[in-house]
Order: C-alpha cells, then sequence, then structure tokens
C-alpha cells in the first residue's frame, strides 16, 4: 500500500502549533503527489531520509548517501533554505516582504530581494500566456472566501459567515494595471490595495530552493518534497528512477510514477474545500471571476523541469478547467495529467507530452 500524506493547509504558516505528522497521514486518496512511500526491501542503507515542518506543512528528502556523510549540515541548508522563503514570500506572517508589501501605500515602488522577484517574474510570465488565469494579485478574493491566513491553518474549511456577492468580488478582483514590475531594479509597484498570494508557486519554487541548498552541497542523488511538491535528482541507490505517488480523485487508487531530473506538483480540491448550497467550492480561485472554480476536475498534475513552474502550471490548469486546462497545456507543450470526476469514477486525461514521456501512464 502506498502511503500518501495529507499535507498541511496554508502555504506559509509557521510550523509552531502544527498538528503531528501522524496525525495527518491517511492510507486514501490524497490529491498529491506523495513520496512517503515504504523503503524498499532493494534499497541499501544508503538511502536516508531527512523530515520535518515548515511553512505550515511538512517537508522530506530522500538522499543516497553511500559514504554516510554526516546530515546536520543538509538539514541546516534545507530549514535555511524554506526560513527564507517563509521571511520573503509568506503571508501569513506579518513581517514578511509579501505582508509588507501588500501593506503598502498606493503608488510606492519596492526593491524586492532576487528570490521574491524571480518567482514574481514568473508569476507575471503565466499571468500573461495564460489570459489571467493565473494571478498572485487574488489575495483579498482569497481571504474573503476564508482560504487566507487564520487562527487555526488545520481546522475544516467552511462557507464564510455571508457568502460574497458579485458586486463585492468585482471590488476585491486585482486591479486593472496587474502585477508591475521594472526588470533592471528588480522593483514592484504597489498601486493601491494589490495583495500579492503566492501559495500557487512559491511552495513549488521553495523546492528548487532546497534542491539548489543540496546541490551547493555537492549532492546529486535525491527527491525532494515540500507539501506534495517533488524534484527528483539522479537516481536512487542501484541507479533506478525515483518514484512517487500521483493521486486523482479520493476514491481512485495511486498510480506509481518514474522521477529522474524532474519536478512535479498537483493541484487538488480533495482537502481545502467546504461544501455551500449543494455546491463544492474549492481553495483555487479563478482571478477572472472571483469566485472558486467550479467544473469536474479533482486533480492536475504536471511535470517540468524546475517545481516553481510546475506549481504554478498546475494551478493554471485547474482554473482554466477540464477543457481549455487541456488545449493550454497541449499548445505549451506541458507535460500533464488531469484527473475528472465522472458518473463511473475518476477519468484522467493526458497531453501529449505527458504521454511521450510516460507511455504506460496513460
Amino acid at each position: 500500500m502506498t502511503i500518501k500524506v495529507h499535507y498541511g493547509p496554508g502555504f506559509g504558516r509557521a510550523a509552531a502549533g502544527a498538528a503531528p505528522l501522524a496525525a495527518r497521514v491517511s492510507f486514501g486518496g490524497a490529491g498529491h503527489a506523495a513520496p512517503h512511500a515504504p523503503v524498499r526491501a532493494a534499497d541499501s542503507t544508503a538511502l536516508q531520509t531527512l523530515a520535518g515542518e515548515a511553512m505550515g506543512t511538512t517537508w522530506s528528502v530522500r538522499l543516497c548517501n553511500p559514504q554516510f556523510a554526516p546530515l546536520a549540515p543538509v538539514r541546516a541548508a534545507i530549514e535555511d533554505a524554506l526560513a527564507l522563503v517563509v521571511r520573503q514570500m509568506s503571508s501569513w506572517e506579518p513581517d514578511s516582504e509579501v505582508s509588507r508589501f501588500n501593506r503598502a501605500p498606493a503608488g510606492s515602488w519596492h526593491t524586492l530581494s532576487p528570490e521574491f522577484f524571480l518567482v514574481l517574474q514568473a508569476a507575471r510570465q503565466w499571468a500573461a500566456a495564460s489570459g489571467g488565469a493565473f494571478d498572485v494579485g487574488v489575495g483579498a478574493l482569497v481571504s474573503r472566501w476564508g482560504f487566507g491566513p487564520r487562527p487555526d491553518p488545520h481546522a475544516d474549511h467552511s462557507a464564510p459567515a455571508a457568502m460574497p456577492l458579485v458586486p463585492e468580488l468585482a471590488a476585491l478582483r486585482p486591479p486593472g494595471a496587474g502585477l508591475v514590475l521594472r526588470d533592471d531594479a528588480m522593483q514592484a509597484l504597489q498601486p493601491g490595495g494589490l495583495q500579492l498570494d503566492l501559495s500557487g508557486i512559491a511552495k513549488g519554487y521553495s523546492v528548487d530552493l532546497v534542491v539548489q541548498a543540496l546541490q551547493a552541497q555537492g549532492w546529486t542523488d535525491f527527491l525532494a518534497e515540500v507539501g506534495g511538491e517533488l524534484r527528483a535528482s539522479g537516481t536512487r541507490p542501484g541507479g533506478q528512477p525515483w518514484r512517487v505517488a500521483v493521486a486523482g480523485e479520493a476514491a481512485d487508487p495511486a498510480r506509481a510514477l518514474p522521477l529522474k531530473d524532474m519536478a512535479i506538483a498537483t493541484s487538488g480540491d480533495h482537502w481545502h474545500a467546504f461544501e455551500h448550497g449543494g455546491r463544492r467550492y474549492s481553495h483555487t480561485i479563478d482571478p477572472r471571476t472571483g469566485e472558486p472554480v467550479a467544473h469536474a476536475l479533482a486533480s492536475v498534475t504536471v511535470l517540468h523541469p524546475e517545481c516553481m513552474h510546475a506549481d504554478a502550471l498546475a494551478t493554471v490548469l485547474t482554473v482554466l478547467g477540464p477543457v481549455e486546462g487541456l488545449a493550454f497545456a497541449t499548445g505549451q507543450g506541458v507535460a500533464a495529467l488531469l484527473c475528472e470526476r465522472a458518473d463511473q469514477g475518476a477519468r484522467w486525461t493526458a497531453t501529449p507530452a505527458w504521454r511521450e514521456r510516460f507511455p504506460e501512464f496513460q
């Protein structure tokens, strides 16, 4: 049986106060790619695992360490990388860079840290390519729907006391100017009222930052994961690719996927959603309407060399839905697997790029 993990809600929440890891482990479909399968008997003792909590979720690194080098420097590098992302990009932290930007006065320009600015550049890229289906300026909408920072990040989501109406949603949508950047100066404009929420991209970037930190120490063979987003480097002991579990709809069994020198990210609504008036409201907000997405997609899994882009693309395809999302991914050459709820159970659809890479995984 493959273990799938319920990763904690709310990107960027400080680890303090997080529920114990064991309380968040289930043996049902989680709608996330999850690396937490039991170590195979064939694996040597050179395969070692580090794990912890950060950003309101869990992280793990499975490391091929044939020389049994000390792991304390590895853990320190991982924790430093994750702390940097929280310090710069967590809307759950009132003194983070993004929180200070969100409170800034209208018309002010802000010089940002290189990592923060890199993430905003990627966000701008996918916002333009998707026609606004991806927009990090949805922070006010995320909060209004009850998916933003809250006292107990592990409590089940419930409908807001008063459901928002169309005029209110229109007022909370990202300002018309959108995200305005000065690339040469690494500056961003606060036009007034722009509330950035980086939960659809920064977690993936945190995986890339962990990978960079490990590679800087000379590690070549490992599997890094933060909150269900993964990136594989090299191979596991014996030269075989790393294997991760991709789950779709809750009742659908997970599927094992080989992964080598690539990242994988999944967007799904299995955990972060509530029901009201007979409708299921997902945490994924369509910036174009101001409302949670309303279609039959249960999960979207995307493969990309960088986890930051895989994370953003998974969000883009989730917003676009099963038809537009498949067309967008196909046109962009994105390797993606879409899982749609149907009367007969889960229906999986793969893009040509996915089928080419994984002909056995359709």
